[in-house]
Parts: structure tokens; C-alpha cells; sequence
């Protein structure tokens, strides 16, 4: 697996050399563009604007451009030099409780591999993070961006999981959400005894893309139909909202149909 940043995690006065893996496994499918006329594949070109002609990616360079319409182009260099250790460096500014933590703020996850002279102090800040229940939050910048992250301790090793910032995420004031309606008691208890009888262990390996198998299928079906139609399948009825007059029948239905079902299971 190819490291995507290498540097170092900066832990007060200890510095522990890591290399930034991927986390994360496309799995979709992968879709190409054509005209819906004649069925030409779509192509993209990167085109000159004074000349018409096609541009190398080797002689394409990034710019700033003003206000007044004069530019500055930015090189590699540039990036790397503007704050040479923010481009080298995780800073750990801080450690907060786990559950601090909301998920409203977790963006892309990755896996943190120590270089051999850093794996004492590597495993020293996993086991310290597990002991106390706190994770770091810090600062990386990778290629051109620096984003706000936090480090975890993750099975036998450290995960990093870049986060939003509280700017970009949305407030709640503007949503019309319910603000007086109550729940009686007996509606609450048939509520939490359906969540306790739905409760399980997570095991994210039992979860798939069932979608995607779905998509595939028929795309597969399409190609043997030679371009006759399929045949229709069978509507799916949009499923009725609930009203506030049945929601105790419902619930009780629900606790009652899972009882059945684990009794059936069982046998």
C-alpha cells in the first residue's frame, strides 16, 4: 500500500515519524458518459483558450488569480514552503474525551504507520489514549489543504479521521423541527422495548451494498435483453406515515411481530 503524506505526529516534545495510508475502498460502480444521439463515448479535454489546442497535463501549472485580474502562478514548491512544518507534521493540539466527539464532524478515515525508530513512542500515545478515553485533535495538511483531524486508537494500531470544521456544518435553528409534542409513558416503554429487541452487537462485515448487487443485476439483464424491454417488476408501495392515532397499535405490532420471529428463529 503506497503512503499518501509521510511526516510525523508532534506529541509535546516527542515526534513520531508515520506514513498516512487509505482507509477507505471504492467499491461503486463505475459509469461512462455518451451521447444519448448516436451513442459516441463523451471525451473531456483540457483545451488552450487562446490557441484550441489540447494541453498536457505536464504543462499545466496552478494560478491565484486578483481582483484586478493580475496573477501569481503557484508551484509545488510554493505549497510546501508557505509553512514548512504544517506540511510535515500532525500537531496534536489538544485532547478531548471520545464521546465529545459528535460524528456530525468526522470526514475521511485513514490508517497511521509508524516508521521503524517511532513504533515505542507509537505504541506508548495508542495505549495512553485507550487508558485515559481520550483522542488528539490536531492539524494535517496534505498536498495543498490543511483540515482539522483527529487520532484514534484503532485495533492493534492509530487511525486518523479528517474532521469538519464547526463552520461548515449547518446549525439546526432553521429546521421545523417538533417543539411540543410529548410522549406518554406507556408509548415511551413499547418504543425502547422494540430498540432493546432490535439491539445487537455491531458487525459491519454483516452490512453490504445491497444496491449496487441490485443495479448490477439488472444492467446485466439489459445486456442479455439485447435492447427488448424488461419485463415490469412489481410496484413498491411508498410506505404510509404513520399517525400520531395509531402509533401505540403500531409499536405494539412491531414489539409483537419481533417476538414471534425470534420464537420462530429459536425453534
Amino acid at each position: 500500500m503506497r503512503a499518501i503524506w509521510k511526516g510525523s505526529i508532534s506529541f509535546g516534545l516527542v515526534n513520531i515519524p508515520v506514513s498516512l495510508m487509505g482507509a477507505e475502498e471504492a467499491n461503486e460502480l463505475s459509469f461512462s458518459l455518451m451521447d444519448s444521439k448516436d451513442h459516441a463515448k463523451i471525451k473531456y479535454q483540457r483545451i488552450n483558450a487562446n490557441t484550441g489546442e489540447e494541453v498536457s497535463w505536464s504543462d499545466i501549472v496552478k494560478y491565484f488569480e486578483f481582483s484586478d485580474g493580475s496573477y501569481v502562478i503557484v508551484t509545488d514548491e510554493d505549497f510546501e514552503k508557505a509553512d514548512p512544518k504544517a506540511a510535515k507534521a500532525i500537531d496534536i493540539e489538544a485532547f478531548v474525551a471520545a464521546d465529545d466527539l459528535s460524528p456530525m464532524f468526522l470526514e475521511k478515515p485513514y490508517y497511521l504507520v509508524p516508521d521503524k525508530a517511532g513504533e515505542k513512542a507509537y505504541v506508548l500515545l495508542r495505549d495512553a489514549m485507550v487508558e485515559t478515553g481520550q483522542i488528539a485533535i490536531g492539524r494535517i495538511t496534505i498536498r495543498t489543504k490543511q483540515s482539522l483531524c483527529t487520532i484514534i486508537p484503532c485495533a492493534d494500531g492509530l487511525a486518523l479521521i479528517l474532521l469538519r470544521y464547526a463552520s461548515e456544518l449547518r446549525g439546526m435553528e432553521q429546521l421545523q423541527l417538533p417543539q411540543n409534542i410529548k410522549t406518554n409513558e406507556k408509548e415511551l416503554e413499547l418504543a425502547v422495548s422494540l430498540i432493546n429487541q432490535l439491539s445487537q452487537e455491531w458487525q459491519p462485515e454483516d452490512y453490504k451494498d445491497e444496491y449496487s448487487d441490485a443495479l448490477m443485476a439488472r444492467i446485466q439483464a439489459k445486456k442479455e435483453a439485447e435492447g427488448k424491454d424488461l419485463p415490469d417488476d412489481e410496484a413498491v408501495a411508498e410506505p404510509e406515515t404513520s399517525k400520531v392515532i395509531d402509533l401505540m397499535a403500531l409499536l405494539q405490532q412491531s414489539v409483537e411481530s419481533k417476538e414471534k420471529s425470534d420464537k420462530a428463529k429459536a425453534q
